[in-house]
């Protein structure tokens, strides 16, 4: 029988993976702070992000031992520097110009809590996602849209910034917020029963 799992995270995208695999959740979005601090890898600080919303519901949950907790985080790099959410449109749109007519990596890192072993495990999904030119109407016309709004690098693969995207290498669903083939591997490996019924 499948337990339930604590989503650190008030994603919708993630929340729509959860019920899509048909895992019983509750949502719990931590309030984390996202500063870098020092951190300069991309990678590295995915997955301490991932982790630190891990370790926020633990913490928050005042020494009770839930059986699961699930954080994740996503982060554009292009050539090294990290892209998280807009704070508004300016930044959107300085995002947006650095995206268009060429390739950036987008690194999601997943963190899984084991409530019986009292560990973190996690993981990283890196995709390409190679965006055409797009003019400065285009621009302005996807800002207006407002669904830059919330989401690394100031665009939403499953909404209307597919227009813009001419490849994709790698994982959709971790582009989207959450590597489900990854994730699947971490609850089997970690001995949560997915599919045992």
């Amino acid at each position: 029988m499948m337990e339930p799992i604590i989503l650190a995270s008030g994603s919708l995208r993630r929340q729509e993976y959860f019920r899509l695999l048909g895992l019983p959740f509750s949502i719990m979005p931590p309030p984390v702070d996202e500063n870098p601090g020092g951190i300069t890898d991309p990678r590295e600080l995915a997955e301490e992000l991932a982790v630190r919303k891990v370790q926020k519901i633990i913490e928050l949950l005042k020494g009770q031992s839930p059986p699961w907790i699930c954080g994740a985080d996503t982060l554009i790099s292009v050539e090294g520097q990290i892209f998280g959410k807009a704070a508004n449109r300016d930044d959107a749109r300085v995002m947006l110009k650095a995206l268009e007519n060429r390739t950036h990596e987008v690194i999601t890192a997943v963190a899984l809590y084991n409530g019986k072993t009292r560990l973190i495990d996690c993981r990283l999904a890196v995709s390409m996602v190679t965006f055409a030119p797009l003019s400065e109407a285009e621009q302005e016309w996807y800002i207006e849209t407002g669904e830059w709004q919330g989401v690394a690098g100031a665009y939403r693969i499953q909404g209307l910034a597919s227009c813009f995207i001419s490849s994709i290498q790698g994982s959709y669903s971790s582009v989207v917020g959450l590597p489900l083939h990854e994730f699947y591997v971490m609850l089997r490996e970690n001995g949560y029963p997915y599919g045992d019924n």
